[in-house]
């Protein structure tokens, strides 16, 4: 049973990490840039919730609604200034200013909350599930029911609604898009609020697993979603779903059976080896340059 509860709690961070990288490979897929501001994003959204219940008294219910809200504001606000006028620049020039955007949400969270980690209401009032001798936590079903629920949604709007035959064309070929009356800056902005507003709920599960927040809690959480990504496939929302769930289950594998320190280095250690032998990751398709 000890197996089934790491099992289970690996599945429970995976899921986490899933919803963030869902982001990262929603935005690269369609607007072909890597936006490693996103792990913080998912610090804005717990800091949301963590004023919102505790200093506001607001229910639980309007507190996660507000925390959608702030996220997906502050994605679109980054896009539009940081990244829209970029869409044409060098690589490096992105990369730069994705680390100097989370640089700039860390700072801020510093100067309003201090460099102290505050510790995340109780939110989630499930009792634990008990089958047989196994006990899974509420904060492990609740994150596991409703990430599957939205990813699941999310593959639904993607495949089956009109903005997600717009995303797709878009990622094909912006200037076909274009031709086809597609407005590519409306989607490209609804891609990232989209984005934010998963990285806001992946927040809120984060602090209510781990019962903390911090200025830098996101930064870890945001490395680890994007190594998902590209573990799955950058560019595959089905990659990042199964890149996620993956990496949570061997990193609590690993810190169960082998070393906590060593969790880390194995996990970027599985994920070379994957590349090594498909370098698209495991669910991303080859591209085929014409010469």
């Amino acid at each position: 049973m000890d197996f089934l509860s790491t099992l289970i709690s690996g599945l429970s961070v995976g899921s986490i990490y899933a919803l963030i990288a869902l982001g990262y490979t929603m935005v690269y897929g369609i607007a072909k840039m890597l936006n490693f501001a996103h792990g913080d994003i998912i610090m804005v959204g717990a800091f949301t919730c963590v004023v919102a219940f505790s200093t506001w008294g607001m229910n639980v219910f309007v507190t996660i609604i507000l925390s959608v809200v702030v996220c997906v504001l502050v994605g679109v606000l980054i896009e539009k200034i940081a990244y829209k006028p970029l869409r044409k620049a060098p690589p490096l020039s992105v990369l730069i200013t994705a680390i100097g955007v989370s640089y700039f949400l860390q700072s801020t969270a510093l100067l309003i909350f201090g460099p102290n980690q505050r510790s995340f209401p109780h939110i989630i009032d499930i009792p634990p599930i008990k089958i047989g001798s196994l006990t899974i936590s509420g904060e492990a079903a609740a994150t596991l029911a409703c990430s599957f629920v939205l990813m699941a949604a999310l593959s639904f709007f993607i495949n089956r609604t009109t903005m997600g035959k717009a995303m797709r064309a878009v990622s094909e070929d912006k200037q076909a898009a274009e031709l086809m009356g597609i407005s590519v800056n409306r989607t490209i902005s609804i891609t990232f609020a989209i984005g934010s507003a998963l990285a806001s709920i992946a927040g809120i599960f984060f602090g209510a697993t781990y019962g903390f927040i911090g200025p830098y809690s996101g930064s870890m959480p945001g490395i680890k979603a994007f190594v998902a990504a590209v573990f799955g496939g950058i560019g595959s929302i089905p990659g990042a779903m199964l890149g996620g769930i993956l990496l949570g289950v061997i990193e609590n594998m690993s810190k169960a059976y082998i070393s906590t320190e060593l969790s880390d280095a194995i996990v970027f250690g599985v994920l070379i080896l994957v590349l090594l032998i498909k370098p698209t990751g495991l669910m991303g398709k080859a591209i085929n340059e014409k010469v």
